[in-house]
């Protein structure tokens, strides 16, 4: 801090106070830094959220986990009461298994792949439970906090864990743990499809996001989407985890939840392949895996129809059961909803990405739109399939923004490209990604013309950021002051990009 930075006798008090104030922190984070070191203050740091430089019980929680191998007890959460006098809903599930054709691995007749590994794959051909009553009041776990009331607000119904502290969480497990609050409704629902879904994926993307897309005065039209896993596997067979791209539908229920009008959960099955699959051989973390991915046709839950009461009073007070017991049930007639203000569906999925994926406020542009906006702007084209939140950081945005056209695609889809597209520059170029990629995920930088001047690899990139659980320490960048690993390394690599580019073009 320069000697000639501080205040003069005419500065105003309120800038003086702010000033001290500065001082203080800076000679604070000086003080941290000695004692710490710059890895030391830098995990300090993601750990202090307040910023206060000091951990308050809350946020040593984390650490405390990781030195005793205990959990803390569950923050208390408010249970939903079933009112038994409520209306009920009958969910009933669907589900194709997956096709085992699309696998990588089927190419060559699964060579090397034990028949125990895919026991559980091969034997889930039908949903666990085909059909299920819950009650109109467990579904308030959709209804949006007190403060996102508006058409379009997102928030989180199941709160990710993923932080640069717990890294991801461990492979080798085969029971999920026991779900608390508002976990209790989307594990119930999960467990329709199998009997050991994990609602909290082991990898970013990790949780539940909803988004009211649409209101009226008495009910809510709520589009969600779930990141959630299923371990297919049991003992004595080694951990064999199924993951869906994701899980989205909606509900429209009342505000006060007493009733469902309609609900869908389902897996999308619009891309050529929607599900990663990943398998240990062996019983500890460090076991050697195996990945591949597939195509899933069907995955889906649905309403028989709206929620209904179970009993009803007549005109003279008989309690009926609705149902019909013996008699014809009672056929109920629901109001018509129009909704007071609205977004269209596509508008709130799009709403539930960027919540998920905070660097979607980059425009990711098809493969071969990406090259023709690329030169048309003379800008380079960043290229990547989606891994993880590595892009959130507002720096890597930027820095996107600024000096690159993004696109994303599936190596299924570049494929298929070169087959399609015969004559077409396209194909040159998808052939130019493909000769660069390497399994599972690659991220590129390419001139306008295809040619890729620098790229990494996603395994190579999570070791460089990632810390594992059982590690006692990992290694830091600083190279961007005090941003967590994985911003710094991937604007290094978007930097180092651009300098190939130049380069390149000066040859």
């Amino acid at each position: 801090m320069s000697a000639t930075a501080g205040p003069t006798i005419n500065t105003p008090l309120t800038e003086i106070v702010i000033w001290l104030t500065t001082l203080i922190v800076f000679l604070q984070q000086e003080v941290a830094l000695k004692a710490l070191g710059t890895e030391g203050l830098f995990l300090f740091s993601s750990l202090d959220t307040d910023h206060d430089l000091y951990l308050s019980p809350e946020e040593f929680k984390l650490v405390a986990e990781k030195l005793t191998g205990i959990s803390p007890p569950a923050d208390f959460e408010e249970e939903v009461t079933h009112d038994r006098n409520g209306e009920t809903l009958t969910l009933e599930a669907k589900m194709q298994p997956l096709q085992l054709d699309t696998m990588t691995k089927s190419k060559d007749g699964f060579l090397g792949v034990t028949h125990s590994s895919l026991s559980g794959l091969r034997s889930w051909q039908s949903p666990a439970v085909s059909s299920m009553s819950f009650s109109a009041s467990q579904f308030r776990a959709f209804l949006p906090p007190k403060n996102k009331g508006e058409v379009g607000d997102t928030w989180w119904v199941i709160q990710s864990e993923l932080n640069i502290f717990t890294g991801y969480l461990p492979n080798n497990r085969y029971h999920p743990p026991a779900p608390r609050g508002k976990e209790v409704l989307i594990h119930s629902l999960l467990s329709m499809f199998h009997p050991r879904p994990f609602i909290k994926s082991r990898f970013a993307p990790q949780g539940t996001v909803a988004c009211i897309r649409a209101a009226s005065d008495f009910y809510l039209d709520i589009v969600f989407r779930i990141h959630a896993e299923f371990q297919l596997n049991d003992v004595p067979d080694f951990p064999f985890w199924f993951t869906p791209g994701q899980f989205t539908g909606n509900i429209v229920l009342s505000r006060d939840s007493s009733h469902v009008r309609q609900f869908t959960l389902y897996v999308p099955n619009d891309r050529t392949l929607n599900v990663d699959m990943e398998w240990l051989y062996g019983a500890t973390e460090n076991s050697n895996m195996e990945v591949d991915i597939g195509y899933l046709p069907q995955m889906e839950l649905r309403a028989a129809g709206p929620s209904t009461p179970s009993f009803i009073q007549d005109e003279e007070g008989n309690i009926i059961d609705s149902r019909g017991g013996g008699s014809d049930p009672v056929q109920f007639v629901f109001e018509d909803i129009h909704w007071t203000s609205e977004i269209s569906r596509e508008e709130a999925a799009r709403r539930l990405e960027v919540t998920f994926y905070p660097f979607k406020k980059v425009s990711y542009l098809p493969f071969s739109e990406a090259f023709q906006q690329a030169q048309e702007e003379s800008k380079l084209v960043h290229s990547i399939l989606l891994w993880g939140t590595v892009l959130e950081s507002s720096p890597v945005l930027a820095l996107l923004n600024q000096s690159f056209v993004s696109s994303w695609s599936l190596v299924k889809e570049l494929e298929d490209m070169q087959v399609t597209t015969t004559g077409s520059p396209s194909r040159f170029k998808a052939r130019l990604h493909l000769e660069k990629y390497n399994f599972p995920v690659e991220m590129m930088v390419a001139l306008p013309n295809g040619t890729i001047v620098h790229h990494i690899n996603a395994n190579y990139f999570l070791d460089q950021t990632s810390m594992k659980p059982e590690e006692e320490a990992a290694t830091f960048s600083f190279s961007g002051g005090f941003e967590d690993p994985s911003t710094a390394t991937y604007i290094n690599f978007l930097k180092e990009g651009l300098e190939k580019a130049k380069e390149h073009l000066a040859q």
